[in-house]
């Protein structure tokens, strides 16, 4: 168990958002709040969380949308930072996010909602496939067994929705009390004495974390209880560990279900609604089995393509670039700094070679941004679809190949938005092995979401086999690789455990909201280092470095892998931002500096280049400096080899693309 502090109580008035992984939470957060308006890590922790602005009669309320999860006993940081908004938000509404198909599950997060006596209302969400299905238990009957209101959602079509600010703002506690056997009742009750009445929670939610060993709690105790009392407190879980054994929480856990079959069992189902043939199920099905799944990621890869790299890279590159920048913005600054500023060095500084406006913003705006947005909305439709999970059902067999599971490919699909945070998400593997391993694969071959548009870009232009062969080489080193690091690095395996949710048609207001938050992130976190980047580069340019560096890595450049001498510059940069680096090579490519043959080498060594630098520290902080140094060590060589390789079999088959 972890054990930071839990943070200080906040204050009332605010909307919390809990519930199970995909149930629509972040849905229903987007419909109350209209827009994501704050992500950030909460304290002391690398879990982000969303808050925003909503609504009501009197005026706003800030919601706050947690991390999914399964348990409000911390078995993983999101659980542990759920538990501590609810302790740290004294006298704050919740809106618990049901899964109507799963009310099983759902009703375990409401039983110790009901024990930390929070003011509660539920949204029986997807109510429409648990219909469907028909296993939507009747909501009427819910609310009067639990005391709380319950209302049916359908969150993607706003259903129901715009229902819950007004019934949360006459929301109280559950009235609900589950009996946990005479022993256990009685620690409670004995645990319960010991709590001071500020407790933040419910006396009853804090005894039983205490008495299953919650040891995150401890913080909080040293803080708010007496020495006697905590030592009392020891004893008396000490005790009943003696009398029940360490499987406190199982039973605890036990108990509670069978309370949930019970209601259940008494609240009777709606009736079923029929929908005919259920195509998108079926679909989903296929797109999990090992042979048709295939053609399927076929399809959707070639989609993406012509997506990203056509319509983003081609059309709206040529829109922005040629047009709105090469005669537009470019040109009027040029005439403007010529009339207006005396000095050369201040015209360069802006409009020259590695000027601010003709490079840094061009690059960043004309270049990387449409392909960029195309990516994200692309992203965003297969994230919402439910196509994602069921790829990592498909590849299970492959990942255990490279000894990982499935559920690895996660890490990776979001590492084509951004390796940084990607290495974060490696945490939901069970196992330090498989960490060190799909960090490692994040770091070699998968490439970031404005680096992966550059290069669908520039491989849209020399056609379908250079494509075919650039995704073909980095597959081949992703799995070679892999099943190396599986054989080298010490450590075990995990089972592979994953929720798969139903396939849904996305909508456009729900992509939309996405598509432009993650925007609005690329323009505040990554156009400010293109600019940082375009800056150094004038600097390394005016002392002489950057032809220094250029001249140093000449004979790898152009000797070993046949490429001009000024590819250096995109790798070298390609180090602070792995983007900026194949941007510099789109712009050499579409100059004409680059041949096909060319084009494929220098994509294939840059893709497997050295992680960026903030790839880089993330390694650092997740594994140590040595893990690190030792990856870095390993892939900026393995890259050259691999380039130099793909140069040396291409000519020698006398194949040019």
């Amino acid at each position: 168990m972890r054990s930071e502090a839990v943070a200080p109580p906040g204050t009332s008035g605010k909307v919390i958002l809990v519930g199970n992984p995909n149930v629509g939470k972040s849905v229903v957060f987007g419909y109350l709040t209209g827009r994501y308006v704050t992500v950030s890590n909460y304290p002391g922790t690398t879990v982000e969380i969303t808050r925003g602005d909503a609504r009501e009669r009197d005026g706003s309320v800030e919601v706050i949308d947690t991390p999914g999860v399964y348990s409000l006993l911390p078995m993983s940081e999101d659980e542990k930072v759920t538990r501590d908004i609810l302790m740290a938000e004294t006298g704050a509404r919740i809106i618990q996010v049901c899964d109507a198909k799963n009310m099983r599950r759902s009703l375990m997060i409401t039983i110790q909602l009901a024990e930390m006596e929070v003011p509660l209302i539920l949204a029986v969400n997807m109510a429409d496939e648990a219909m469907a299905r028909g296993v939507m238990p009747r909501v009427d009957e819910l609310e009067k067994k639990i005391g709380i209101p319950a209302i049916p959602t359908v969150a993607v079509t706003k259903k129901g929705v715009d229902r819950l600010m007004s019934l949360s703002e006459r929301s109280k506690p559950p009235s609900l009390r589950i009996s946990y056997g005479e022993k256990i009742d009685s620690a409670i009750a004995q645990l319960e004495q010991l709590i001071p009445d500020t407790a933040p929670i419910g006396k009853r939610a804090l005894a039983l974390m205490l008495l299953c060993g919650d040891d995150s709690l401890t913080p909080w105790l040293a803080g708010n209880v007496r020495g006697d009392s905590i030592k009392e407190m020891n004893a008396i879980r000490n005790l009943m560990v003696e009398e029940m054994g360490e499987d406190i929480a199982y039973r605890v856990n036990q108990m509670r279900l069978q309370w949930i079959d019970s209601l259940l069992g008494g609240l009777g189902e709606e009736p079923a609604e029929s929908r005919g043939t259920d195509w998108p199920q079926a679909f989903g099905r296929l797109a999990m089995d090992p042979l048709y799944g295939l053609p399927i990621l076929l399809a959707v890869l070639f989609l993406a393509y012509e997506f990203v790299g056509v319509l983003g890279a081609k059309f709206l590159v040529d829109l922005l670039e040629g047009g709105l920048f090469g005669k537009g913005i470019v040109p009027a600054a040029v005439w403007v700094t010529e009339r207006a500023l005396p000095w050369p060095l201040a015209r360069d500084f802006l409009v020259g070679p590695y000027g601010m406006i003709s490079m840094a913003l061009s690059y960043a705006i004309a270049i990387v941004l449409p392909i960029v947005g195309t990516f994200f909305l692309g992203f965003g439709i297969l994230e919402d679809s439910g196509y994602l999970p069921r790829l990592a059902v498909m590849v299970d067999r492959v990942f255990k190949r490279i000894g990982c599971n499935g559920k690895a490919v996660l890490p990776m699909i979001l590492g084509l938005g951004c390796d940084t945070m990607a290495t974060l998400t490696t945490r939901i593997l069970e196992t330090r092995k498989e960490r060190i391993i799909v960090t490692l694969l994040l770091a070699l071959g998968i490439p970031c979401s404005a680096q992966l548009g550059v290069i669908l870009g520039m491989l849209g232009k020399v056609g379908a086999a250079a494509t075919t062969a650039w995704l073909v080489i980095l597959i081949g080193v992703i799995l070679a690789v892999g099943y190396l690091a599986s054989k080298v690095i010490p450590g075990e395996s995990s089972d592979f455990i994953l929720e798969i949710p139903p396939i849904r048609m996305p909508l456009l207001g729900n992509l939309v909201v996405k598509t432009m938050a993650r925007i609005e992130w690329y323009l505040r976190e990554a156009v400010p280092l293109f600019i940082l980047g375009t800056f150094l580069l004038f600097v390394a340019d005016r002392f002489g470095w950057l032809l220094l560096l250029q001249k140093a890595a000449e004979p790898i450049v152009v000797g070993v892998l046949d490429l001009p001498p000024k590819t250096a510059e995109a790798f070298l940069i390609g180090f602070l931002r792995r983007d900026y680096g194949a941007a510099g090579l789109f712009d050499m490519a579409r100059a004409g500096l680059l041949t096909n043959l060319q084009v494929l080498v220098s994509l294939v060594t840059i893709t497997l280049f050295i992680p960026c630098l903030a790839n880089f520290l993330v390694i650092v902080k997740e594994h140590g400096y040595k893990v690190a140094a030792g990856m870095a060590i390993f892939i900026f060589p393995f890259a050259i080899l691999v380039g130099a390789l793909v140069n040396f079999a291409a000519r020698k088959a006398g194949i040019a693309f």
